[in-house]
């Protein structure tokens, strides 16, 4: 089966991290974030472009320096159901935290979806970014990083085995035989382990897909590690074309270290593109999204986040950039030891830092309909990215890039002219796993 780019749909409401000026954009409504037919809109748009996928994000904690739209946003799970009953073919993913969660309710949350939506869940696994979350949940601190990951590679080892708590033809439903459910295809989990003890068995049957598709996002050498160990999707950092290589070749190789098929895991890169009628009017959008995000406080803020939405505000601003390390080992530690690392070698003081933090969000995919094609396709080729997370600021944005840039993306045989599958797993071209007390009961059977 040929290579095939693979494309998300990442809305962002009213404005995601560095989107400051988002909010007051005549065009978005000022409750995007928690208005369920701004999402159908975004998904049928997707749909109807063939994406993939509608991708949800989402967190536990803030404070009132926080990106306006996770001030104020719906629950993914909730949120994904509900677009579930306006869409057919598009895959439904949702963030949510293997730190702030326990296995069974989150199994049956992910089960429920994949039914309601005939087999496209997907669970973006995320370990939770900010330290505060934890004092939401009764934590006086958060989970180390060693605790967190060990934590989220077994909690997907029993969600998995939650998943598959009944076989596929555990319902004959036989009114003639009086017989609902063959009680020897329903398996119990038993599962004892380091961090949960989950007896199960789940009261939810499996979908279309088998089980929910499992993302990842993680950067640093755990996150790395619990990807090539479980993950069937990840939304990757991006960064220039070689960091971003870097990453996908890293990634691939872990994974086969770990047995499995690299073709099995979907690397999407995160792109905000900026399309327009030409380079330079799109250079020019670019210009202005970078004047309109430019707030020096909330850059200050968004700062902190990578270190426990730490007040960055109490130090003196023209200084050397403060030794503030220890401060990132439970919270972002991969891209707050970039921070430091660039500050330390550049001799960059606070403000230049945090004048700095948006400047690294830029899109590579910038320009008329035919530049950002030839961008995607030579990064695709480059060995970057098996899909891009895309997210626009608005519906307009997206609309130019679904009529301008995806058909030129479809003549050069790049991506799919119509869905050939019903499920997220089959779009993206993943095996649907077999039930393993199936599996078993053949082996057993020769």
């Amino acid at each position: 089966m040929p290579r095939t780019l693979h494309l998300a749909l990442h809305p962002y409401g009213v404005g995601g991290p560095g989107q400051h000026g988002l909010w007051k954009d005549p065009r978005v409504a000022k409750n995007a974030s928690i208005d369920i037919d701004y999402y159908i809109r975004q998904a049928q748009a997707a749909e109807h472009a063939l994406f993939d996928a509608l991708f949800i994000v989402d967190s536990q904690f803030i404070n009132a320096t926080y990106p306006a739209h996770y001030l104020n946003r719906l629950e993914p799970l909730t949120l994904l159901s509900a677009v579930a009953t306006h869409t057919r073919h598009i895959g439904l993913v949702g963030t949510a935290s293997s730190t702030y969660n326990s296995p069974f309710n989150l199994a049956r949350r992910f089960a429920s979806l994949d039914l309601i939506s005939g087999g496209r869940a997907g669970w973006n696994v995320v370990t939770s970014f900010d330290t505060g979350t934890a004092r939401n949940f009764g934590l006086d601190e958060h989970l180390d990083y060693a605790t967190r990951y060990g934590r989220a590679l077994e909690f997907v080892e029993v969600a998995r085995g939650l998943w598959d708590s009944y076989e596929d033809d555990a319902f004959p439903a036989d009114v003639a035989r009086g017989v609902f459910l063959d009680p020897d295809k329903l398996h119990a989990l038993d599962h004892v382990g380091e961090h949960f003890s989950v007896a199960g068995p789940l009261n939810v049957s499996r979908s279309a897909q088998g089980q929910p598709v499992i993302f990842q996002a993680g950067v640093s050498e755990e996150g790395r590690d619990l990807a090539a160990r479980v993950a069937e999707g990840i939304y990757a950092p991006g960064g220039t074309l070689e960091q971003a290589q870097e990453y996908y070749a890293d990634i691939k190789r872990r994974t086969a270290a770990y047995g499995r098929n690299p073709d099995h895991i979907k690397i999407f890169l995160h792109g905000g593109p900026v399309v327009a009628a030409t380079d330079e009017a799109a250079r020019r959008r670019e210009r202005e999204i970078f004047e309109e995000d430019n707030d020096f406080d909330r850059n200050l803020a968004l700062l902190g986040r990578s270190f426990g939405a730490y007040d960055f505000s109490v130090h003196d601003l023209d200084a050397p950039f403060p030794d503030v390390a220890h401060l990132a080992e439970k919270g972002g530690r991969t891209g707050a030891a970039k921070l430091i690392e660039r500050a330390r070698a550049e001799e960059l003081t606070l403000r230049q830092v945090a004048e700095s933090v948006n400047q690294f969000r830029r899109s590579p995919f910038v320009g008329d309909p035919r530049t950002v094609a030839d961008t995607i396709e030579q990064w695709y080729g480059a060995g970057t990215l098996d899909g891009i997370n895309l997210a626009f600021r608005t519906e307009e944005e997206l609309n130019l890039f679904v009529d301008g840039v995806v058909p030129l993306l479809q003549k050069r045989g790049l991506f799919r002219t119509e869905y050939t599958a019903d499920t997220l797993r089959g779009n993206l071209g993943l095996p649907v796993p077999a039930n393993r007390h199936a599996r078993e009961r053949a082996l057993a059977a020769g």
